[in-house]
């Protein structure tokens, strides 16, 4: 029972602050927003997207991921 209000509770309190737009924690991101979409035109340029991640440092499939929710 404490579990289960204990989660009630962290539920609560993640709805709210995504409700008043706050950070959630997680992760520092590395790699900018502005980094991923120069990264994207380089792509629409003609070069390997494998090659544009490599330079960021990331995996070509990190950079798919983070790519597909700047678009989105």
């Amino acid at each position: 029972m404490e579990h289960a209000i204990k989660r009630e509770r962290v539920t609560d309190s993640i709805a709210k602050r995504r409700a008043a737009g706050l950070d959630l924690g997680g992760r520092p991101r590395r790699i900018t927003d502005s980094q991923i979409r120069n990264a994207l035109r380089l792509i629409d340029s003609g070069e390997p997207a494998a090659q544009v991640a490599r330079d960021l440092g990331m995996s070509r499939a990190a950079f798919y991921r983070r790519a597909r929710t700047l678009t989105e």
